[in-house]
């Protein structure tokens, strides 16, 4: 144990979201039911300290914590802030929708726990404390998925744990896999060890493990779950599931790829490659002919989950990769979840056909809508786009040109079925009678986070300049 470094404040925005959900716990069986916000303002303010703490930190020496087990460096960082901004934001879209409900505290706690499990995956660099991170990010968000208790939301739990649950155990035997084969847990240790491993071990391994992270991120074969959880489950939550669970395990497998599987010998980037366009490919495919807006997005986020993978395909072969899967993850989660949140400001319009003549009653959120949409394809000058950009560049640069052709075009195939859900709003007549309830607190946030999508991308050379640096030792 001499020389571990076991300074809490190391993790630092782990421990206030995670020392919130257990206070709002405690607190939540005491206080009336009309006073329960301010468990969720107390988890917002842990959200805000966390991404102070988070900046601070990034703006100090690369370190590890805790043995090594966790890093600090700009790829947690960065994934820090996403995550806990992605989480204050779902916060706010649900505040409103759960005032007074009997479980309101306990939404709240389950959302808190699962947002610090995407902190752990993201900042691993142990199999170990990866595993911990995958259960905690797990278990909490099966509850938050069938949390309304009806049938479409049981439904959608069910078919989640279920899928979570095989894919968990599959990750854990790849983990028992790979400490057999590294006969170690540490990823600077099993790094040197693969080298001279039983290459099929270390395969078989690396396999099962993929599994799991691919659950997590919802890309393709562990992404059967997401439709059916994200139609059933109340649009917070589905904005939430889409989007701060990705971010963890998209920078967990950025991490496996860089450090501990990069002198093995296994095909690790063809391997990657082909989910790659496995997800973009399925998902923009199954998402043509969608009418229910969650589950089009559902389907959206799939193929995001591909191009996110161009990056981790060339870790390691060229200097953009890091920089252009932090971006992206920054860009993509601001913009889903700003298409999420216009779903939320219409709690009535659940189809394409419900959106139609939007424009001609309540403009701006239609914008809001149209640039989150269009921003997600890649259309100048959001941040989606400087993300796509970077990310097939990395591609370029990484000797995987194919790759990037076939991103370019799922791309401009992915147009289609956003341009079916943008332009009923715009060029379709209005149906008679009133215009469609709406809730002004998501409306704000929608206007906010498509108007930061477009920042996002106009800041987009200042940003990927601070984006880079070496991974923890």
């Amino acid at each position: 144990m001499t020389g571990m470094n076991e300074n809490p404040l190391d993790l630092l925005p782990e421990v206030l979201l995670a020392a919130s959900a257990v206070l709002g716990l405690l607190l939540g069986a005491w206080l009336p039911r009309r006073r329960q916000w301010l468990i969720g303002a107390m988890a917002g303010a842990a959200c805000i300290g966390g991404i102070v703490a988070a900046a601070i930190a990034a703006a100090g020496p690369v370190e590890t914590a805790f043995g090594a087990a966790f890093a600090i460096d700009p790829l947690t960082a960065t994934s820090r802030i996403v995550i806990l901004g992605g989480t204050l934001l779902v916060l706010a879209l649900a505040m409103p929708r759960l005032y007074a409900d009997p479980r309101e505290t306990e939404f709240y706690v389950l959302l808190q726990l699962a947002a610090t499990g995407a902190l752990v995956l993201a900042g691993a660099q142990d199999l170990l404390l990866l595993a911990a991170g995958y259960l905690l990010a797990s278990v909490p968000a099966y509850a938050l998925a069938g949390f309304r208790k009806d049938d479409p939301g049981t439904e959608a739990a069910l078919k989640f744990y279920v899928v979570g649950a095989l894919l968990g155990v599959l990750m854990l035997v790849g983990i028992t896999v790979l400490l057999a084969a590294g006969r170690a847990t540490a990823y600077p240790m099993l790094r040197s060890e693969f080298a001279e491993a039983p290459a099929g071990l270390v395969a078989v391994g690396t396999l099962a493990l993929l599994a799991g992270l691919l659950f997590k991120a919802g890309g393709v074969p562990g992404h059967f779950w997401v439709p059916d959880a994200v139609q059933g489950s109340s649009a917070p939550v589905a904005a939430f599931l889409t989007t701060i669970p990705k971010v963890g395990a998209l920078a967990a497998l950025y991490r496996l790829a860089a450090v501990p599987l990069a002198d093995a010998d296994l095909p690790w980037a063809d391997l990657v490659a082909v989910l790659s366009v496995a997800s973009m490919t399925l998902g923009n495919l199954a998402a043509f002919f969608q009418q229910d807006v969650k589950r089009l997005l559902a389907y959206s986020t799939i193929s995001q989950v591909g191009y996110l993978l161009l990056p981790v395909a060339v870790a390691g072969r060229t200097d953009l990769d890091q920089e252009a899967l932090l971006y992206y993850l920054s860009g993509y989660a601001l913009t889903n979840l700003g298409a999420f949140a216009v779903v939320c400001a219409l709690p009535e319009a659940h189809t394409i056909d419900d959106y139609r003549g939007l424009a001609r009653t309540q403009p701006a959120l239609p914008a809001s809508l149209a640039v989150c949409l269009l921003g997600l394809v890649g259309t100048p000058p959001t941040a989606v786009f400087l993300g796509k950009l970077e990310a097939f560049s990395a591609a370029l640069d990484g000797g995987y040109a194919w790759l990037a052709v076939v991103a370019a075009v799922n791309t401009v195939a992915s147009l289609f079925y956003y341009l079916r859900w943008i332009a009923p709003a715009f060029l379709a007549r209005a149906p008679a009678g009133d215009s469609p309830k709406t809730s002004r607190t998501a409306a704000v946030i929608a206007y906010g986070a498509a108007t930061g999508s477009v920042v996002l991308g106009l800041l987009g050379g200042i940003v990927l300049d601070v984006l880079g640096g070496p991974l923890a030792p």
